[in-house]
């Protein structure tokens, strides 16, 4: 053994190797010989008399593939072929154009964030989404954060502190990553006082378990699941009526929040953040980055009374909204306000696309691709979901290719894996690139990595 480690080439030998010098002319020398220590660390804790000892080169190979893989600007873009508009794994909502320039505009230089030019006097990073959320929704008042967890999270313990919240059956439940609302309200500080059954909940049952130490009422959006069948449910107006009898908080956690009619687009109804205040609600939370089609932040919008408590905890702090993201959601919310979220949003786009155009647009891929033998290529009518939690079960018709190769799983992988990864979806031992997800924009790429991928 001590004859094999005599064997392993030294660090100064793999630091005069010409593509680790080439490397530390566009890295930090500390930096390269810290991976290159690592790295015959490695080679020395897992060598045994069996062991082929790397070479020179191979070592610098392996330091060069590690930095092209770690050391590079992160996340990739990446072309969505899946036929699921809203991919929590793919980032959920693309931004618009104005949205994105938006971002850039509000990191480049300094910006009036927090100042009030007029009075040259600190202002607030809410005042203005405050304002346009109002003029959307209709609701008194507006408060935005990093995601909509931590928007609830925010609204129960500023409300309910140390006391219950009153929660139907139906309603407790996962939200994705393993969270679970449970826990949510245990972390916030209140205790959760289940009612109802798992299909069916009264207003009755919410009444009968108010008390003195009730300190909201929580109704939650089932937006990743569906019951069907023998259900019941109260509504919001019925538990707003409820809840102000006894001057007790009702919450609405809509989720998608979607402020387009998702009924237009031949989907079933999702509830919409102006229709939960016009019932009553006096706090509803939504998130920014699914239906909405902006970036990840959490929105709630309600009565003044109850955001100025938001406002006022140091959780707010904690939870604060960047000015990035900020900015990007400002320009999201004014494409609404200009009625243009369906033709600038690229979430609308997608979910509003004509089946016409999707035919012609898959034909045109089809065709730019060179045949072959060794595969088939066909267009075919597909079906594409809205996903991030939104809408189950509800699909619209779509039109993709389907390409048939003696592996798909490696072709699969081949092309993710590629110089413009694209994610595909495999369907009955086939590929098939969904083109209601694709990016109008993307079309030539997606063209030229199927037929590089076939190609090699």
């Amino acid at each position: 053994m001590r004859e094999k480690l005599r064997q392993i080439p030294s660090m100064s030998s793999v630091l005069s190797d010409t593509r680790i010098s080439e490397l530390m002319t566009g890295f930090s020398t500390e930096a390269v010989t810290a991976l290159i220590r690592q790295q015959l660390s490695q080679i020395r804790s897992t060598i045994d008399s069996k062991s082929e000892i790397p070479t020179v080169l191979e070592i610098s190979n392996q330091v060069s593939d590690h930095i092209e893989r770690n050391w590079s600007n992160w996340p990739r873009n990446v072309i969505n072929a899946t036929g699921v508009v809203i991919h929590t794994n793919l980032g959920r909502a693309p931004l618009s154009t104005e949205s994105m320039e938006a971002a850039i505009d509000s990191s480049k230089t300094y910006s009036d964030l927090e100042l009030e030019l007029d009075s040259g006097k600190r202002g607030s990073r809410q005042a203005r989404i405050s304002q346009l959320l109002s003029s959307l929704t209709g609701a008194e008042a507006g408060f935005v954060v990093n995601n909509n967890a931590a928007a609830l999270m925010l609204g129960l313990s500023a409300l309910a502190l140390g006391k219950e919240v009153i929660v139907s059956r139906s309603e407790a439940v996962e939200i994705g990553g393993g969270f679970r609302i449970p826990d949510i309200l245990k972390q916030s500080g209140v205790t959760l006082a289940e009612v109802g059954t798992t299909n069916r909940t009264y207003v009755r049952d919410y009444e009968s378990e108010l008390n003195e130490e009730t300190g909201a009422i929580l109704s939650i959006h089932a937006s990743n699941f569906k019951i069907i069948g023998f259900t019941a449910a109260p509504s919001i107006s019925d538990l707003s009526n409820l809840g102000a009898r006894g001057e007790i908080p009702v919450l609405h956690d809509v989720g998608s929040g979607s402020l387009l009619d998702t009924t237009k687009y031949g989907l079933a109804p999702e509830p919409r953040p102006q229709e939960s205040i016009a019932a009553g609600a006096d706090l509803c939370f939504f998130s920014g980055d699914k239906l909405l089609g902006g970036p990840q932040a959490g929105i709630v919008i309600g009565r003044k009374i109850y955001i100025e408590k938001l406002s006022n905890h140091p959780l707010a702090r904690a939870f604060r909204i960047d000015k990035m993201n900020l900015a990007a959601l400002t320009a999201t919310l004014i494409h609404y306000l200009k009625e243009e979220a369906q033709n600038k949003i690229p979430v609308w786009q997608m979910i509003s696309a004509g089946l016409d155009d999707l035919r012609k647009r898959a034909h045109n891929v089809s065709t730019k691709i060179p045949k072959s033998d060794l595969y088939s290529l066909e267009v075919i009518g597909t079906k594409s979901t809205i996903g991030g939690g939104s809408l189950p079960g509800e699909t619209m018709d779509s039109f993709g290719i389907q390409l048939k190769v003696n592996n798909p799983e490696q072709f699969a992988l081949k092309i993710r894996t590629g110089s413009s990864p694209i994610v595909p979806r495999i369907e009955d031992d086939t590929v098939i690139f969904d083109l209601r997800t694709v990016l109008q924009n993307d079309d030539e790429t997606l063209i030229a990595s199927i037929a590089h991928s076939l190609k090699n």
